[in-house]
């Protein structure tokens, strides 16, 4: 498959997307944003209690 070929493949497919938004109607996006946030401090707190020695 040349490059070419790949790209018209992906530019086919990006402009069928445009027909179905992809979002479904039981996603919160505060959830979703808020459950991220939970999950990078929980990280990060974690990282931070492996570093004491500085």
């Amino acid at each position: 498959m040349s490059f070419h070929s790949a790209a018209a493949q992906l530019v086919t497919l990006a402009a069928e997307g445009e027909e179905h938004s992809g979002n479904h109607e039981s996603i919160n996006p505060l959830v979703t944003g808020g459950g991220a946030f939970l999950a990078l401090m929980l990280l990060l707190w974690i990282t931070t209690r492996f570093n004491r020695d500085r």
